[in-house]
């Protein structure tokens, strides 16, 4: 059995995430940063353990109250993170920006609010000028372009979310090949 995704993780999304930056990078250099940025997701609580894992710098940013959680922290071996509610502080010289959506599944209802308080959050083309001038930006998808993310962003030139949608699902095959073989 396999957790493709639960309330608090989202491991399977994370194996194609780091198969996307291995990718992308030709391995893990180093010094690599992945910046997180939004709220304390099952996406950004698996990534912060993946890139703890592989020993990549991690970087998040979320609104007061939205963090990541404690018992994610505490399960990081390496605590090769950081974390702080200044988006800029956390993708400064960032090798990959990475956002989620907002408005998590069950938490619909707090769309109104969540759109406010998120808003400094955005990814957009000025957030982009503290990280590194070659920065690739990932997201999970779907997208809400205008929230998490603009139009200009996901579109344009830094945008590998769609060679990462591809490597989920080249991911998805080989759980599935692994477990019923």
């Amino acid at each position: 059995m396999i957790n493709g995704l639960c309330d608090l993780y989202h491991p399977t999304q994370t194996l194609a995430d780091l198969y996307t930056i291995k990718e992308n990078f030709g391995g893990f250099p180093e010094d690599l940063k992945v910046a997180y940025v939004g709220d304390g997701c099952n996406t950004a609580n698996s990534l912060l353990l993946g890139c703890d894992i592989m020993g990549i710098n991690f970087s998040a940013a979320s609104p007061k109250g939205y963090e990541i959680p404690n018992e994610i922290l505490n399960g990081a071996k390496n605590k090769t993170y950081s974390l702080s509610n200044d988006p800029k502080e956390a993708v400064k010289d960032a090798d990959i920006i990475y956002t989620d959506t907002w408005v998590s599944m069950g938490c619909e209802k707090e769309y109104e609010e969540r759109i406010k308080i998120f808003k400094p959050f955005q990814v957009n083309e000025e957030l982009l000028k503290f990280a590194k001038a070659d920065v690739k930006i990932m997201h999970c998808l779907p997208a809400h372009r205008g929230e998490e993310i603009t139009q200009e962003v996901i579109d344009g030139p830094h945008s590998i979310v769609f060679k990462q949608a591809v490597a989920r699902l080249y991911i998805a095959k080989a759980l599935l090949k692994f477990l019923l073989y």
